[in-house]
């Protein structure tokens, strides 16, 4: 693989609603190693469309691309229009079995592999204080949590989990540390998105290690600020989080994908540079959303591998772990 092959793997853009533009079938052609969907409309024949439109397009070296949507539930279910059921909330799911959510999660597995959808930025592993659920908007205030209790949101998720294995569908266990104890939401600001609490032995870590036992294909890496983890950086640009605590401590050897870099809360630094970042802290996948923002991803990334040897290894130790997980997910 050429620098550039390379470096498309490590980036998904967006599509925001049901229409396959110009500018992302280029980029497909041009080797980005997947696509988002967002906004609305999504109903089953249209996904389905989307879907065989997308996989049409050559690809370098045939690489099969991660077409990716939000559907754990409740207010957060991207595709939710007719063939799709209506998968409850997150804290719904907590009343369940491990056994029902598996059994469930299966179900909604096979629809999305019905409509040509292959990963599913999901479940939510986020652990809010019971005296916050009120006030934390990006998890507590939609209901995306399993529970209060970190070991039983790390049961739940990985039962999640199981079922889209079952169903065919990789995961993403999102939002690495956790979101729970900020009050802001990183997709529309970047006030109220700071985590004083959180520690690198924080008892809410288990849910992911938990989580991480049922082999999940990626984790999503959050966009908020761990002060006593890491105090210059938000957690998706930091090495200290990445690479030391998720990699080296607790052992994660799988895909870690940033969350949306079009976020509020990193907006104002350039785009190529927010790939960058979060490259070299040692992720995996950068999710944007136009195509522009990735071929600027692109280019930063090939110019530092012309110059920076251990970047360039580092690269491709993260290409590695993208095609690995695309051939397990049959990709390959």
């Amino acid at each position: 693989m050429s620098a550039e092959e390379k470096a498309g793997q490590l980036l998904i853009v967006s599509l925001l609603g049901p229409t396959v533009t110009p500018e992302v079938s280029t980029a497909v052609a041009n080797g980005v190693g997947g696509v988002t969907y967002l906004g609305t409309g999504w109903t089953m024949p249209v996904t389905q469309q989307v879907s065989r439109q997308l996989n049409a397009i050559d690809t370098p070296h045939d690489i099969g691309l991660f077409l990716a949507a939000d559907q754990e539930g409740g207010q957060i279910q991207r595709l939710n229009g007719a063939g799709f059921d209506t998968i409850p909330s997150a804290t719904i799911q907590g009343t369940w079995s491990s056994d029902q959510i598996t059994s469930e999660a299966a179900g909604w597995a096979e629809e999305l592999a019905q409509a040509g959808v292959n990963l599913n930025y999901a479940p939510v592993a986020d652990t809010v204080p019971a005296d916050l659920v009120t006030k934390n908007e990006p998890i507590g205030e939609l209901n995306r949590y399993f529970s209060t209790d970190p070991v039983f949101n790390g049961e739940a998720s990985a039962a999640f989990i199981e079922g889209m294995r079952q169903g065919g569908i990789a995961s993403c266990v999102k939002h690495f540390p956790g979101l729970g104890r900020v009050t802001g939401n990183t997709d529309f600001t970047a006030d109220g998105t700071t985590d004083n609490v959180m520690r690198t032995d924080d008892p809410y870590i288990i849910a992911f290690t938990k989580a991480f036992e049922a082999k999940p294909a990626a984790v999503m890496i959050s966009l908020a600020t761990y002060p006593l983890i890491d105090p210059d950086n938000v957690a998706a640009f930091s090495s200290i989080i990445i690479t030391d605590l998720l990699r080296q401590t607790i052992g994660w050897d799988g895909v870690a994908i940033s969350d949306s870099l079009a976020a509020a809360a990193v907006k104002d630094i350039p785009a190529g540079q927010r790939v960058l970042k979060f490259i070299q802290a040692g992720g995996d996948i950068a999710i944007v959303e136009a195509p522009a923002d990735a071929q600027a991803g692109i280019d930063a990334i090939v110019q530092l591998m012309a110059s920076d040897a251990a970047f360039a290894s580092q690269v491709d130790d993260s290409v590695r772990r993208v095609l690995t997980a695309k051939r397990d997910a049959g990709l390959i």
